[in-house]
Parts: C-alpha cells; sequence; structure tokens
C-alpha cells in the first residue's frame, strides 16, 4: 500500500482510484474488507438500475407538467400590464406550451394525429379512452392548436385543481373540473371540450386489454344533448403501452375506494408509438345515448389496437411507416 503522504499513483505499485477509495474508506470505517461490500453493491446497482429505471421516466411528464405550470406563471408576471388591455393575454402562453408538448410528442413518440377531418368547424364534445395518463389527450390538444389554432378544452378530476401550482396552468388551458352547467357552458360558447367518462377509475384500473370502464357515468350524452352539439369518439393505439400501471394488485384497488386518489403506482415512460384516431362524429339527436358513445370508442380500439397490448410490438412499430389497417 502507499504512504501516508504518497498519492494514488505514486510509490512502486500504484492503484487504481477505485482501489484507492477502497483502502481510505477501510481505513476510516475500520471495516474489513469492504471492497466485497462494494462489489456487493454496484452489482446490486447493476442488477436493479433497469428497474428502476422504468419508475424514473413517468416523472419526466411530471417534470414537464411542473415546467409549464412554472412557465405560465412567470408568463402572467411578465405580461400584468399587457392582461389589463389585451383581449386574451394567453395566446401566446399557449402556443409556446402547445409547441413544447407537440415537440415531446413528436421525438418521444412518434405522435400522429389521424381523422381530423372529422372535427367540425363548430363545437363538438370529444369522448376518448383514459391512459394511465391524459398524456394523448394534451398532444391531441397541442397539435390541435399548433396546426388547426383550435383549442379544444378538457375536463379533469377534482384532485387535479388540488395540486399545488396547476390552478392557473389548467385556467389557461380552459381545463374545468366538470359540473354538467360548466361543461354545456364551454360547448355553448363554440369550443371543443374533451372528456373521458372512465376518469380516474379507467386510468388506474383498466389495463392492456384495453377494457372500457365508464361504469354509470353516463352524464357526458345530456351534456351534449343540452348543448346540442355532436359527439366526436376518440382513441389513442398504444396509449396503456407506454405508461401502465400497478392497479391490478388488489392492494391499490383497495386503498384508491377508500382514499378516491390516484395513489397506484406508474411505471414505464418507454417511447411506443402514438397515434390518435378520431372517428366519425355522432350527430347530435335529443334522444341520443351514452351506449352510442360507448360503442363507437370500442369500435375505434377494435380497429386499431391489437389485444393484448404488447409493449415490444408499440416499440417496434416506431419503425413502421403504415398504421395498422382501416
Amino acid at each position: 500500500m502507499t504512504g501516508g503522504n504518497e498519492s494514488c499513483v505514486a510509490g512502486p505499485v500504484p492503484m487504481s482510484y477505485l482501489t484507492c477509495l477502497t483502502y481510505i474508506l477501510q481505513e476510516w470505517t475500520g471495516v474489513e474488507h469492504i471492497g466485497d461490500y462494494l462489489n456487493y453493491v454496484f452489482y446490486l446497482v447493476w442488477v436493479l438500475f433497469p428497474l428502476a429505471l422504468v419508475f424514473i421516466l413517468p416523472g419526466v411528464l411530471i417534470m414537464l407538467f411542473y415546467a409549464s405550470a412554472l412557465f405560465v406563471h412567470i408568463y402572467k408576471r411578465k405580461n400584468e400590464l399587457k392582461e389589463a388591455y389585451s383581449y386574451d393575454v394567453w395566446v401566446g402562453a399557449r402556443e409556446m406550451l402547445a409547441t413544447l408538448w407537440d415537440g415531446h410528442g413528436r421525438i418521444w413518440h412518434g405522435y400522429e394525429l389521424h381523422g381530423v377531418e372529422n372535427i367540425p368547424e363548430g363545437p363538438g364534445l370529444v369522448v376518448f379512452y383514459h391512459g394511465a395518463t391524459p398524456v394523448d389527450c394534451i398532444y391531441f390538444m397541442a397539435r390541435l392548436l399548433t396546426t388547426m389554432k383550435r383549442q379544444c378544452h378538457a375536463v379533469a378530476d377534482n384532485f387535479v385543481f388540488r395540486i399545488p401550482g396547476f390552478k392557473l396552468l389548467l385556467d389557461v388551458h380552459g381545463v374545468i373540473p366538470g359540473p354538467r352547467e360548466a361543461c354545456v357552458s364551454t360547448l355553448k360558447k363554440g369550443h371543443l371540450l374533451a372528456i373521458s367518462p372512465g376518469g380516474v377509475r379507467e386510468a388506474l384500473f383498466s389495463d392492456e386489454m384495453y377494457t372500457i370502464l365508464w361504469g354509470n357515468r353516463k352524464g357526458f350524452a345530456q351534456v351534449a344533448i343540452d348543448a346540442k352539439v355532436p359527439i366526436i369518439p376518440m382513441f389513442t393505439q398504444n396509449v396503456r403501452e407506454g405508461i401502465r400501471t400497478l392497479g391490478g394488485l388488489k392492494i391499490f384497488r383497495s386503498l384508491y375506494e377508500r382514499v378516491r386518489l390516484p395513489v397506484v403506482p406508474l411505471y414505464g415512460g418507454f417511447p411506443v408509438k402514438l397515434r390518435t384516431f378520431i372517428g366519425e362524429p355522432i350527430p347530435y339527436e335529443p334522444n341520443m345515448t351514452a351506449e352510442e358513445t360507448k360503442a363507437a370508442v370500442q369500435a375505434l380500439i377494435e380497429k386499431h389496437q391489437k389485444i393484448p397490448g404488447n409493449i415490444f410490438r408499440a416499440l417496434m412499430e416506431r419503425f413502421q411507416t403504415q398504421k395498422k389497417d382501416d
């Protein structure tokens, strides 16, 4: 070993920095053979890193959400004077964030939007299947704004509005907690409104079989009737393969039923191919039903999604130029 005043590379037998570190730790802690323990730790890190990574990647989306929220707060501070004189000071903020999210969708998922010709020029209620996260709906809203200059409002669960710092972000993008009167008012103003009847329950407890979990939630049909607008079915291919949940474990389902909060862990964040398909609109009729809309969404799933979903197949579709046959 080296003397007390010698460096790790000095002396007749130079040591590597790792060996030197091991020697220093052994002298400092007094633990013999500490190198064996360190080798075991490094081995565990090497083995468990891929597993840890699949739980870390969804955090990138959370960081993007908070970055978006921080941006609108800074934007508001910088434009407080304009707000008093401008018709809508938030146009620039929405377009910048839409560009950010659309770029993320293009790069990470090769995101595609099909069937935009089915979106009416006037108001309409967009009803979609909910993945583990609403990221596909965000990509859809961003693409719609960047390419067609149309803003699509959305309905979110109440818990989202209780997340610190998110309220301004939600207000800027026209996200509402979902009372029927507010939904009807939004549609009567001529806006598009996106809603997933399955909500958090479908997000957490549906799986690679893409089972629709709407339960008795049929109020969206009455919203369309009251506002006299068409219903537009929507589905995103492979949305369950990008991020999945541990909702299949009974302990998390029981916990959710007790607290009614999304406490189910997410994993994944895989760069799978995402394609959003817009179905033909269901014209307004005074007697239109939720079952009709559910059948339309189910038809999109059966047409564009291979069941059961497969993460590896969804990854390979990034290299395919053609979508599933219509």
